[in-house]
């Protein structure tokens, strides 16, 4: 490590979490494709009071300085219970940004390496969060298209520092952009007009958001993480981290960008989230929501907005690869047309999730973002 170099490990306190986060964002100042992540939501993923998470992992937060001035930043995570599912000894990092030196990005990543070789671990995995709930996937490809705020953006040169330094692949997602078509797809309708009829599902009818919430919320989550159980580093939610996302997230969302699908018992199958794009609101905000940045973020949800992010679909196992997703695609089209969306972003899917991909062969698409996981064992 250069003399030069200096790493400190941040208190996990709201002051020094806030510098971790304003970092991440400061770098990217004048960039018009990165996104930045609300600062108060970053800030509290990292508060051992705030985040659920924390009753099953363990986090430190470091800080790279040259000549007393910060030029990187990384976090290092344990998910205990993911190491207990697979077997494995991993350490996570996040929330990974440098500038373009390999004595900071190295210096940085060996804290990383010596917390978790202190805690017996022996390979270190990223960048991934303590859930799947978190951003993960380091971006190798489109690094001129807009972000979004479901996943990380990164400079080109940040894959080529961790090949240098010997990490490997060991997951890989792709995302497409795919062009809200003008009506539903023919082919849609008659799938979802026979699934309907041989399942005996239908879309539920979501008249406000607490109906959502005290209905559909708590089996939500649980439809997640039974549909999800066998993805890449997934960590089954917790009733409590359950209670906290209703809580964060089901009071944000337009119920017209949201579609629940249920049997004839009203037992939840199948759920599609989407939201107006947020991304550019972000961008004008800064990340943060007073004195006027909520005026952006309101407007993206509820005013004009090209483009529709389809945060996530969980059909129940039983279910998939059944024609489910046609179902759920056939109430939100209209919806979308509607609401002028000319755009959808899918977000992440792994790029051998075939079944996942098959749900976009009726629409014009493009692959337009890559970004992949790194792994690699600890000396």
């Amino acid at each position: 490590m250069s003399k030069n170099i200096e790493i400190r490990e941040l208190s996990l306190t709201k002051k020094d979490i806030t510098k971790f986060v304003k970092f991440g964002i400061d770098l990217y100042k004048g960039n018009d494709c990165y996104v930045p992540p609300l600062v108060f939501d970053e800030v509290a993923t990292f508060l051992p009071d705030k985040n659920p998470a924390f009753d099953f992992c363990e986090a430190a937060l470091f800080m790279a300085y040259r000549d007393g001035k910060p030029v990187g930043r990384v976090a290092a995570m344990v998910n205990k219970k993911v190491n207990e599912r697979t077997g494995k000894k991993e350490v996570r990092f996040g929330n990974f940004d440098f500038i373009d030196d390999m004595e900071v990005s190295g210096a940085l990543l060996d804290a990383v390496a010596a917390w978790g070789k202190k805690r017996g671990l022996d390979y270190m995995i990223g960048p991934m969060g303590f859930t799947d709930m978190d951003h993960e996937g380091m971006l190798t490809f489109g690094f001129d298209e807009l972000g979004t705020m479901a996943t990380i953006y990164n400079y080109p040169y940040y894959p080529q520092h961790l090949e240098n330094m010997g990490f490997e692949k060991a997951a890989e997602w792709v995302e497409y952009r795919m062009t809200v078509p003008d009506k539903v797809p023919d082919k849609y309708m008659r799938i979802a007009d026979i699934v309907s009829k041989k399942y005996g599902l239908k879309c539920a009818e979501l008249t406000n958001r607490k109906l959502l919430k005290e209905r559909y919320g708590k089996a939500l989550f649980d439809l997640i993480n039974r549909a999800y159980d066998n993805l890449f580093g997934y960590s089954p939610l917790t009733d409590k981290q359950i209670e906290y996302y209703i809580e964060q997230y089901l009071g944000l969302i337009r119920l017209d960008c949201i579609c629940v699908i249920v049997d004839k018992d009203d037992k939840l199958v199948g759920i599609g989230i989407s939201m107006p794009s947020l991304s550019r609101a972000l961008q004008k905000s800064g990340g943060k929501l007073f004195p006027f940045g909520w005026i952006h973020l309101l407007k993206a949800i509820k005013g004009k907005n090209d483009i529709v992010d389809l945060m996530l679909v969980a059909i129940e196992p039983e279910y998939q690869n059944k024609g489910v997703n046609a179902l759920l695609f056939s109430h939100l089209l209209p919806n979308y047309i509607k609401n002028g969306y000319e755009f959808a972003e899918s977000n992440l899917e792994l790029e051998d999730n075939t079944a996942v991909q098959l749900q976009w062969q009726y629409f014009d698409r493009r692959l337009h973002r890559r970004r992949r996981c790194y792994g690699k064992a600890i000396d």
